[in-house]
């Protein structure tokens, strides 16, 4: 039984989807799922979108309830028979992480594909980045690193530690979270990634 889901059987997915979709819905690829649709992972075991149009939300809910979907978690849906829960997140959140700017304001996710009713984004960097880091489990680090090593032209350390440091000042939990930059930043270190 396959246990992770690889890019090109996402979307193959994705297009079913689409085809039962009568208007636009835009999922944004949060998550080990963004690192997988950008190449950087092969394949991921969960597959997470944040839907930032709540109405856009409930209409997807709907179409997925009636091709068999039910309810698994707080935001995981899946088919019987199917192995993959695929977690719908409802605005700007992603698990207990609420992004400071919706993902679909200019700059803030990129176009992977567009099927004719479904737009698949891409979160960026800095908040896939901070997200992962707010969780700060071994996989969630690992994925940093990966996703730092491939666009270490394109990612400023610093603005990263800006960006994390202000999300981090709105949750109630802020020194244990500030931790875990601080071990990512050794960590980028160890790796010489970063100076």
């Amino acid at each position: 039984m396959k246990t992770r889901i690889d890019k090109q059987t996402l979307l193959d997915e994705l297009g079913r989807w689409n085809g039962f979709l009568k208007r636009k819905v835009h999922l944004i690829a949060c998550g080990g799922t963004a690192l997988t649709l950008s190449g950087i992972k092969p394949s991921t075991k969960d597959v997470d979108f944040m839907v930032p149009v709540e109405s856009e939300h409930k209409y997807l809910v709907r179409t997925l309830r009636d091709l068999g979907y039910g309810k698994e978690t707080g935001a995981g849906w899946k088919r019987k028979g199917d192995v993959f829960i695929y977690d719908l997140f409802i605005g700007n959140r992603i698990h207990t992480t609420e992004l400071l700017i919706s993902p679909l304001e200019e700059g803030n996710n990129t176009l992977l594909r567009e099927f004719s009713n479904l737009y698949v984004g891409i979160l960026n960097d800095y908040d896939l980045i901070s997200s992962k880091l707010f969780r700060g489990t071994s996989v969630d680090l690992d994925d940093c690193l990966a996703l730092v090593k491939a666009r270490k032209s394109e990612i400023d350390i610093n603005m990263l530690e800006d960006h994390f440091k202000e999300l981090a000042s709105y949750d109630i939990s802020q020194d244990r979270i500030n931790m875990n930059l601080v071990h990512f930043i050794d960590l980028l270190r160890k790796k010489k990634l970063y100076a």
